[in-house]
């Protein structure tokens, strides 16, 4: 059931205003079941001052009796946007879904690379991207040129996160945003964040906020934008006024590489390279270290790290390892470009395996 009429008034004015639609993501599993569906918290992009406090006790009332809904239907209302009839007509349609909450609490397991990339990289895979960039090509590679970041790149994005569309996620991103917001309390905070996103979205883009699906988290489309990223990073890539990155190709394509070029993404430049050492206690630790561009290619030539003489000695990056064998390991300094891909989703394994599947495309055209 839709909230319809409830909220026709609402797009009415909507679409009597101007909406700037412009430019508009937890640690991370080494798995991309759900890519994109957690997001640290001190990775906002918005800090409202009006996101909402603690979540009341989930003591079996219906959303709409509850104290902690009341409190945020009436923050909402004085936006503008909705009026608490809508909101409360929003709050009585949307369902809890236990099963999101069992997935959230499942324990969490680290996979090596050698599983991972078994998982996450075959061939397969990377014959659809390449089928899937022959297909949209012509604004594939127009969003590359405008963005410089390779379609390639693009490409492989869409096929770990949501193989190339075809895995979008099921939920209704309002059963899942409110699920989570409010019987959820580890993560209530953030999770009412992205609700009061998902709300100015819907309403930005003048659609029913009862009509958007995405995963079991909220992430959505083929890029799995959680709401807060949508709202910054979604692109209006064909001027039709909405920004769909469900369905339309050049808007998703536009939208990563928006993301990728706001967040540093350097033209031409590697992503990683290969590197040889041997494994003292001094490197042990700085692989075990937090992901971020803090040690130059000097600094770890000078521990005995063998990078490749074309990297400079200023060039900062991470160094890390790839297990592709029980207890065989690669070793890799990932450059910027690797540090830009790892903040659309923080996990070593990721990058590598975008890394890998944009090469695999590319070396089957002239990407």
């Amino acid at each position: 059931m839709k909230l319809g009429g409830i909220i026709l008034s609402a797009f009415i004015l909507a679409a009597c205003q101007s909406i700037q639609h412009g430019s508009a993501k937890s640690a991370k599993l080494e798995t991309v079941a759900e890519p994109l569906a957690l997001i640290a918290e001190e990775n906002k992009e918005d800090s409202d001052d009006d996101v909402p406090g603690i979540t009341d006790i989930d003591n079996g009332q219906s959303l709409i009796e509850r104290n902690d809904v009341r409190r945020f239907i009436n923050r909402e209302a004085k936006r503008g946007h909705y009026t608490v009839a809508q909101l409360e007509a929003f709050f009585t349609e949307v369902q809890y879904k236990p099963a999101i909450l069992k997935v959230m609490d499942a324990p969490s397991t680290s996979q090596p690379w050698y599983i991972f990339v078994s998982h996450n990289v075959s061939n397969e895979r990377i014959k659809r991207g390449y089928a899937f960039w022959q297909k949209n090509q012509d604004v594939l590679n127009s969003i590359a040129d405008h963005y410089e970041v390779p379609a390639s790149l693009l490409v492989a994005i869409m096929g770990i996160e949501t193989n190339y569309g075809a895995n979008m996620g099921s939920y209704r991103v309002a059963d899942a945003l409110t699920t989570l917001s409010f019987h959820y309390p580890r993560r209530a905070v953030y999770f009412q964040h992205e609700l009061v996103q998902f709300l100015q979205l819907a309403y930005e883009e003048q659609q029913d906020p009862l009509d958007f699906n995405g995963s079991f988290a909220g992430a959505m489309g083929m890029p799995q934008f959680m709401p807060s990223s949508f709202r910054h990073w979604a692109v209006d890539w064909d001027g039709d006024g909405h920004r769909d990155i469900w369905r339309n190709v050049g808007d998703t394509a536009a939208s990563i590489a928006h993301y990728m070029k706001q967040h540093g993404w350097q033209k031409n430049a590697p992503i990683a390279v290969p590197v040889t050492l041997t494994l003292t206690p001094k490197l042990e630790d700085i692989i075990a270290e937090k992901t971020a561009l803090r040690y130059t290619a000097g600094q770890l030539r000078q521990l005995g790290v063998e990078i490749p003489v074309n990297v400079d000695d200023r060039e900062k990056g991470v160094l890390y390892q790839l297990e592709t064998a029980p207890g065989v390991y690669e070793y890799w300094f990932g450059l910027n470009n690797f540090y830009t891909i790892w903040q659309y989703n923080h996990s070593r394994h990721y990058v590598a395996a975008v890394r890998a599947i944009a090469k695999g495309i590319a070396s089957r055209s002239d990407l």
